[in-house]
């Protein structure tokens, strides 16, 4: 679960937010080797968005929290859980407006060499996402449509049934439906990569079986490590590999059993077994949190609470979803740099943390995007 999927507006993107946020370069304690990988990595984040309080221009402090993350490539959502068309095309718009409006700290990703220029130029590219299915109608027609405004990783549903799949709430749903496989072949055609995060296993699989080009899991976690709906089995990392997928590890409570919150060292449990599993190929970042840090204060914990009901009401709660987003330990703006120094603690080479920070989704997105 994610603050982004409470509402279908850019305006709410960012609606728990730190005050801590504007420390945008809170990771003391990283070596020096992992501070100089960092900063030379293309880094990218495949579920985040930037600081956003729904007007523009943004105040120099987000702009420098931004810079200072050292993210060089973020996949954003859009559409919400529930957005239908138009109101889809409005945040398009939006986000397109925050390029427009600060061109020296964004931009739009719409081809692979889009990512290497915006580390190259210190923007924060920004890859166009969907969650959610609903901003399609039921239409195979509107995917063309999306994927010439910019709208590059789509998921077939969200936690429940969609006119194409079902998703991770709906085990017993079926799978891919014929108008879902007419999606895939569509999706591979246009150069869309199809995100199986939310998907159930039925549909998970019949996506593998199918899919001409690499199938991904932006943002996930391993069921081996914890048992939960939203995390994937060993199959499933395996399968994805074998089609040349990459998987993001998440910053979600379930990583761990409720009520605990997880911590750095449950993060790693995860992403050490993911690259066990799937390879270091095919394994990467996808936090599903914002930039700027998760606000733990007394403020902020009632706005969780307050959105926590509203998808507990519209029954799209999954099990365990009683916890803040976010991991303790990497709750700030350069949470992946810490990633990177626990993974050189661990003894992994640095080309191996070179991969993870981002260079494996960029290899995929640039397989798949490609005509």
């Amino acid at each position: 679960m994610n603050r982004r999927e409470f509402s279908t507006g850019l305006a709410a993107l960012c609606s728990v937010r730190s005050p801590l946020a504007r420390a945008a370069s809170d990771s003391r304690g990283v070596s020096e080797q992992a501070h100089t990988l960092y900063d030379n990595a293309l880094v990218l984040d495949c579920n985040s968005s930037p600081p956003w309080e729904g007007r523009l221009p943004l105040p120099q402090s987000d702009l420098d929290l931004v810079r200072g993350s050292g993210i060089s490539v973020i996949k954003l959502t859009l559409g919400g859980i529930n957005a239908d068309f138009g109101g889809t095309i409005e945040e398009i718009a939006q986000v397109q407006q925050l390029c427009e409006v600060h061109p020296a700290y964004f931009t739009q990703v719409r081809v692979a060499d889009d990512m290497a220029r915006a580390k190259r130029e210190g923007r924060l590219g920004i890859v166009l996402s969907f969650e959610s299915a609903d901003m399609h109608g039921g239409k195979l027609s509107s995917l063309e449509t999306f994927r010439n405004l910019g709208v590059r990783v789509m998921q077939l549903s969200y936690n429940r049934k969609s006119p194409f799949a079902a998703g991770v709430m709906e085990p017993g749903g079926g799978g891919l439906t014929a108008l879902g496989r007419d999606a895939v072949r569509d999706m591979n055609r246009l150069g869309i990569a199809v995100d199986l995060s939310h998907a159930n296993p039925a549909t998970t699989a019949d996506v593998l079986a199918l899919a001409g080009k690499p199938p991904v899991m932006t943002h996930a976690g391993c069921a081996a490590v914890h048992a939960h709906p939203r995390n994937k089995t060993d199959e499933q990392l395996r399968a994805l590999a074998a089609k040349g997928g990459v998987v993001g590890i998440y910053d979600l409570p379930y990583l761990t059993a409720s009520p605990r919150q997880p911590t750095v060292e449950d993060y790693m449990a995860h992403l050490q077994h993911a690259l066990k599993v799937a390879g270091e190929d095919h394994v990467g970042i996808g936090s599903d949190v914002g930039i700027d840090p998760f606000d733990t204060s007394a403020k902020g914990m009632a706005e969780f609470a307050k959105q926590l009901e509203q998808r507990r009401s519209a029954g799209l709660q999954a099990p365990e979803e009683d916890r803040p987003t976010y991991v303790i330990g990497l709750n700030v703006p350069r949470r992946m740099e810490i990633i990177a120094d626990q993974l050189l603690r661990r003894r992994y080479s640095p080309a191996v943390a070179d991969k993870v920070l981002g260079g494996n989704f960029v290899r995929v997105f640039s397989e798949v995007w490609a005509s």
